[in-house]
């Protein structure tokens, strides 16, 4: 595809049509400061205050998991913020650009792990959407039954959905609005619930092992910036070619962890103080945080609640129908975000109202294929760190260019160190998952961790330390410095 064939008119009614296509140098107007907004907004969220409940339950003190929230968000962010280069460099998605790394065809593979990471997880906010709704209405002393989960479940699914099709622009404007509204709201919450703190009891919350603090922080890394990382370029690909790749780093690290930070922070202090909110948190997240609230702030909570959810989910499914595109999908990108946003409202309807108990696999599901993406990161990181110059744009998309049809030297790298990130995760839901218990099988060999079998769990100081989704990281990105840098060069040199 020849950059003379990028679309010239992105905008249909206010509607962006520009689909996978390198983005035109007139378009290409953002500012770095403008990144700002999409990932403040879609990460202020009071969801962000409940995280702190699944830190605490590492068996971690107080000042361990503050430690480690402020490493843990503000490191996976910059994370997200090196990717983000990469949109400057393409201006292109996310999942077009990692075809320099992967191959043209190659990337599929990354590809379509990286679609169904981001159906799941904004499936995942809808739906926490939607319960929050039913939850909030019963104290409300209204009907939190069937016909509010069906409502509930139409408006939110509609937003996003209307959202995602409008495109890029639309949800830039929608985004920078969001910030303001659930950010105050945020902060009434805060301001509301402060005296529920007891500076006291956090004091006494005895410390956790090496072992315990490292799974605490690599479930932060994953359940925020790494959670974003695989379409931080589709909000940068509409940056001058001439922004600082620092300036991008930074307001991408500042936009999308200034909030998670604070609220994370916040959140454990109050589940540090309250053993009953510490554990109503994990299984019914937002409706736990509002009993703490009077009832006048019910709906204000609620609005907070469903804009944050809404405004995440915004970004993940809009940043799906591109990955949908780039995996060969021929249909316009309105068409892909509708067709992802359907997929979304049906996965909604059906946890809520059919498979209630569907959740927690759902969840196993999902944090298995973190693995193979935190080997993509690594890969895709350093392939940035290596490259000196801007992506051959007509490459991109002819398997026959400097690029390749495909690259075995990550693919293989992402095989092997997925397969060793596997051995070192275990299987969080083993009780409605038990067919991922299969992960997990290098711990007792490496002396990391033993399995309880009459109890059904793990027993050793590194079981629950997830260093599987480090070691993909690590690794790949290390064995791709190396192994690649004198393919980095020769397609750098066109040949």
């Amino acid at each position: 595809m020849s950059t003379q064939s990028t679309v010239a008119e992105t905008r249909r009614l206010g509607v962006e049509v520009t689909g996978i296509e390198i983005i035109g140098e007139s378009e290409r107007a953002a500012r770095p400061r403008d990144l700002f907004w999409p990932w403040f907004a879609a990460n202020v969220s009071v969801f962000g205050i409940s995280y702190a409940a699944f830190i605490l339950g590492f068996g971690i003190s107080f000042w361990q998991a503050v430690l480690v929230t402020i490493l843990g968000v503000v490191a996976s962010f910059a994370l997200c913020g090196i990717i983000a280069i990469a949109g400057k460099r393409g201006s292109a998605p996310t999942m077009i650009l990692s075809r320099a790394a992967f191959g043209v065809t190659g990337q599929k593979v990354p590809g379509v792990i990286s679609w169904l990471v981001s159906i799941g997880w904004e499936t995942f906010l809808a739906i926490l959407a939607v319960l929050a709704t039913a939850t909030i209405f019963e104290r409300l002393g209204l009907s939190g039954g069937t016909a509010t989960k069906v409502i509930a479940a139409v408006v939110v699914a509609t937003m996003i959905v209307l959202a995602s099709v409008a495109g890029y622009h639309i949800i830039m404007r929608m985004q920078s609005v969001l910030t303001w509204v659930t950010g105050a709201i945020t902060i009434l919450y805060v301001l509301a619930t402060i005296s529920h703190v007891n500076w006291s009891a956090l004091g006494e919350i005895p410390s956790g092992s090496i072992g315990a603090t490292i799974g605490a922080l690599v479930m932060v890394m994953t359940g925020f910036g790494l959670g974003w990382i695989n379409i931080a370029a589709d909000w940068s690909r509409y940056q001058q070619r001439t922004a600082s790749g620092a300036a991008i780093v930074g307001w991408n690290t500042l936009g999308g962890a200034l909030a998670p930070t604070l609220l994370v922070c916040y959140g454990l202090a109050l589940a540090g103080s309250d053993e009953k909110v510490k554990a109503g948190i994990v299984t019914d997240p937002i409706g736990t945080l509002a009993t703490l609230l009077p009832t006048w702030m019910l709906v204000p909570f609620l609005i907070a609640a469903i804009l944050s959810l809404v405004s995440g989910a915004v970004l993940g499914i809009y940043s799906s129908g591109l990955t949908l595109l780039s995996l060969g999908v021929r249909i316009p990108r309105p068409m892909a975000a509708l067709v992802d946003g359907v997929i979304l409202t049906l996965g909604t309807f059906y946890v809520v109202f059919v498979a209630q108990n569907f959740l927690n696999p759902f969840q196993s599901f999902l944090i298995t294929l973190g693995v193979p993406l935190a080997s993509w990161a690594g890969i895709m990181i350093a392939d940035i760190a290596l490259r000196k110059r801007d992506y051959d744009d007509d490459a991109l998309f002819d398997a026959g260019g400097r690029y390749r049809a495909w690259d075995w030297v990550s693919l293989g790298t992402m095989v092997v160190a997925s397969v060793l990130g596997w051995g070192l995760v275990v299987n969080g839901f083993s009780a409605d998952a038990s067919w991922n218990d299969w992960q997990g099988f290098l711990l007792e060999p490496l002396g990391l961790g033993t399995y309880n079998a009459a109890d059904g769990y793990w027993e050793g100081t590194f079981a629950y330390a997830n260093l599987g989704v480090l070691l993909a990281l690590a690794l790949s990105f290390a064995v791709t410095l190396v192994a690649r840098r004198g393919t980095v060069a020769r397609q750098e040199s066109g040949a």
